[in-house]
């Protein structure tokens, strides 16, 4: 794999991501890189796709693909089930966000391109873009946990030409994973997601919220473009339309991203001639390498850093199931795998400092349990050991 660089573009609905998205791939192309436009629907230029590759991605047409290769598998492991054709199954929803995760790992594994721009449309789809990797993941290790791969790894070896459902269950779910390592979704460092807002009072907060939204996922916004911005003009409604723009972008940059500016143009563009001059493209910032969240040790035990920038106390959920601990903020949920430590230790609580503020993060505490510890390492520990809520147990911060 090749180490491509994807450019998530999103907003609210009207905002201008998709006119963003076509103008920062059609810059990339002019700069020469080799550009792919990645989206579900056609570019909003049609001639864009005489400068760069414009992927369109059909969701019927990527299930049909998958389910081919493996409903042979699933038909010989079942015989009493009957597998319909491949031109025969309806979509569920959530598969046209598979369907560009299958697209983006084909360019990825192609090294066919050096910069993947992904219209991934509205807030709420590019959202459920960027979270479904991880559960994807989850749900994977739910229904194929170790144990059963191990247990039908040892059974095909014990009857080989004997194919069980558990099998070709393991093999499709093997399929899907290869395809989730080639997705880099997750990896600031080399997904940058860039958010498109209007020039309205809401468009800080939607800001905000996407930005805690994102650090649930292991993302952040890169940066943000405040499009359709209507030019000078005169008379009392455009003083109040102006005063309104500047105080709604005024509050964008107070949150110390960077920000561009797009004019609205009196007419949409139809071709790259007229796309130019918007200066729409996102800007191309070098993302800083994030370091893992990490424990460090404290008077009663450990604490893990979570950064949830621009999160707000009492919205943030937090619950232990098994050795994840699983966050909620903004009404985005991601379980994160504890490390061997923390997994011997149970949970205290959980406080968020700094809320509302792009310094925004979440401590958990942790304290050894002492059912879990050698009774000489235990007692090496400094301070009280506490029993913290169950895998049960929910807290919010």
């Amino acid at each position: 794999m090749g180490s491509v660089q994807v450019l998530l573009v999103t907003g609210p609905g009207g905002a201008g991501s998709s006119t963003v998205a076509a103008a920062t791939a059609l810059s990339r192309a002019r700069a020469g890189a080799r550009v792919v436009l990645l989206g579900a629907q056609p570019p909003v230029v049609p001639g864009l796709a005489d400068a760069v590759t414009v992927d369109v991605v059909a969701p019927l047409p990527a299930l049909e693909t998958l389910w081919a290769q493996h409903a042979e598998q699933l038909a010989a492991a079942v015989p009493v089930l009957t597998v319909p054709p491949a031109t025969s199954v309806v979509p569920v929803p959530g598969v046209t966000g598979f369907a560009l995760l299958a697209a983006l790992a084909g360019h990825v594994r192609a090294g066919d391109a050096d910069v993947v721009v992904v219209d991934a449309g509205p807030l709420a789809d590019a959202t459920t873009l960027l979270a479904l990797p991880g559960a994807l993941r989850w749900w994977l290790g739910q229904l194929a946990p170790t144990r059963l791969r191990v247990l039908a790894t040892l059974r095909a070896a014990a009857t080989p030409g004997r194919p069980g459902a558990a099998t070709g269950l393991l093999d499709a779910a093997a399929a899907v994973e290869e395809l989730l390592d080639a997705v880099p979704l997750a990896d600031p460092a080399r997904t940058a997601v860039h958010l498109v807002l209007r020039p309205e009072p809401a468009a800080a907060d939607q800001l905000q919220a996407t930005a805690a939204a994102l650090a649930v996922l292991g993302q952040r916004v890169a940066s943000a473009t405040v499009a359709r911005v209507l030019p000078a003009g005169t008379g009392e409604w455009w003083a109040a339309r102006a005063a309104v723009q500047s105080d709604a972008v005024a509050r964008v940059r107070a949150l110390s991203l960077p920000v561009t500016e797009v004019a609205e143009a009196a007419v949409p563009p139809v071709s790259t001639a007229d796309l130019l001059p918007l200066d729409a493209a996102v800007p191309e910032t070098v993302p800083a390498a994030s370091a893992p969240p990490a424990s460090r040790r404290t008077a009663e035990g450990w604490t893990l850093d979570l950064t949830l920038p621009h999160a707000r106390r009492g919205e943030v959920g937090l619950t232990r199931w098994g050795d994840d601990l699983v966050v909620t903020a903004s009404g985005v949920r991601r379980s994160l795998p504890l490390d061997a430590l923390l997994r011997r230790c149970t949970v205290v609580s959980g406080h968020l400092t700094a809320p509302g503020t792009g310094q925004a993060t979440l401590e958990v505490r942790f304290a050894p349990d002492p059912a879990q510890w050698p009774a000489g390492l235990l007692s090496a520990t400094t301070g009280p050991v506490h029993r913290g809520p169950t895998h049960s147990e929910r807290s919010t911060a």
